[in-house]
């Protein structure tokens, strides 16, 4: 039986994490394809006012579909309950991720990555509040949310990695629509978690907390209204922004990197394949300080009592780092991008792994799912995804003949202004009430 136990445990963590690395897998594959895409299919030139339209529509359309629709899947992962719509989400953004490499247009491309950031907007909300309900032992809770989202990064690791192999031996590969474009061989890449999660599905629990209440006709309906009431107004609003200005300093600067590099005076007199390889790596290096701060979450969220002094350790480096990295490091040459992207990643990612070790614990067991929506989806990925389209308005009206150096400076100002909004916000983030998760 104890076997059994630890067995099934290990399955559950699997899967959870096996979700998390390609939640980030998918999110980040678009900063590394969305330049060749575009190439591909449109006529728009890279700098454009054309070109860097499309870049913000590809990455700000889908995040609004995931923010409106990902939030009715947090509701719906309190009402149906946890397992049923993880599961769904992960099918839902492999066979959509799937879909899009197909597209012979860039509209479709558009309606399959709307399709795939809706999964995995509803997937980590899913995964979250399932993994915090089936370890109720306060620390064990704290280092399987900590250490599970850990596979984030190495989603990202695997991303970056991928796309390097891909650009090596796409021409060797098996064509598609005619082709052998790497972006198209990277998007299909995306049917992989979808595998495991078939063969274990009959395996995985519910809930305990979730199922037991439903059985016993306890758990109260859960009404998106609740968490705007007097008891969870202060930490709705106030979550929703600091995981918006997250998501800002990600989207808005961190991952328009990949764009800026083959711009760099070094970079510019590489052939195309020496360019999309060292655009790979420089990802490679952000995926790599993204991990470390996860990695660092997870062994500091068992040890800082406060979760307003842990969120801040990880803001105030990032207020220096932003501005040192893209209003002076983009300026002198690839070293010292590669360095400022491993410390971007580390302090920006890190904060990723708070709000999922945080948000299951200011929320009871029926409003759990649509409270870390609303952070997560709402605040996360439709309005602080939206500063990759204020980055790139900013990067088409700034001045300059370079265009990665208006973009640098455009990503410079949204990624600085998010972690010194962020950091300000903190003051009020409300701690939780005891080690255990809300009941009621």
């Amino acid at each position: 039986m104890l076997h059994n136990r630890r067995v099934r445990r290990w399955l559950i963590c699997g899967i959870a994490a096996t979700g998390f690395a390609f939640d980030t897998y998918e999110l980040l594959m678009l900063p590394l394809i969305v330049r060749p895409a575009l190439l591909n299919l449109t006529a728009a030139a890279p700098g454009s006012p054309a070109f860097e339209r499309w870049v913000g529509v590809l990455f700000y359309v889908p995040a609004i579909a995931g923010g409106v629709f990902g939030m009715l899947g947090g509701y719906l992962t309190d009402r149906l309950g946890r397992r049923r719509v993880l599961v769904w989400s992960i099918l839902l953004y492999g066979v959509s991720a799937c879909g899009a490499a197909y597209a012979q247009s860039v509209i479709a491309w558009l309606l399959f990555r709307c399709a795939t950031f809706v999964g995995v907007c509803v997937e980590f909300v899913a995964a979250v509040a399932w993994l915090a309900e089936l370890f109720p032992d306060p620390v064990e809770r704290e280092r399987v949310l900590g250490y599970t989202q850990v596979f984030g990064s190495l989603g990202g690791l695997f991303v970056s990695g991928a796309y390097y192999a891909i650009v090596t031996v796409a021409d060797s590969l098996p064509a598609v629509r005619g082709g052998h474009e790497p972006w198209r061989y990277m998007l299909l890449s995306g049917l992989l978690p979808a595998i495991p999660l078939i063969i274990a599905r009959p395996f995985l629990p519910e809930s305990p907390v979730w199922q037991e209440k439903r059985r016993a006709g306890t758990l109260q309906r859960p009404a998106i209204a609740d968490i705007f009431g007097p008891r969870f107004r202060g930490v709705t609003f106030v979550t929703a922004v600091m995981v918006a200005c997250s998501y800002a300093a990600s989207f808005g600067a961190n991952l328009q990197l990949p764009r800026v590099v083959p711009g760099l005076a070094e970079v510019r007199t590489m052939t195309r394949i020496a360019q999309e390889q060292t655009v790979g790596t420089v990802q490679l290096l952000q995926e790599l300080g993204g991990l470390a701060g996860r990695v660092a979450l997870a062994v500091l969220a068992i040890r800082v009592v406060s979760r307003r002094r842990l969120i801040q350790m990880f803001l105030v480096p990032g207020v220096v780092i932003m501005p040192l990295m893209f209003f002076v490091g983009a300026f002198r040459g690839l070293r010292l991008v590669e360095a400022g992207t491993f410390l971007a990643g580390l302090f920006t990612v890190g904060q990723f792994s708070f709000w999922g070790n945080y948000l299951p614990r200011v929320y009871p067991t029926h409003l759990r799912g649509t409270g870390e929506s609303f952070a997560a989806n709402i605040g996360g990925r439709m309005v602080g995804t939206a500063s990759a389209l204020v980055t790139a308005e900013l990067t088409a009206s700034l001045p300059g003949a370079s265009p990665s150096g208006r973009l640098a400076v455009a990503a410079g100002l949204v990624g600085t202004g998010a972690f010194v909004t962020a950091l300000v916000v903190s003051r009020w983030l409300p701690e939780p009430h005891g080690v255990d998760l809300p009941d009621a």
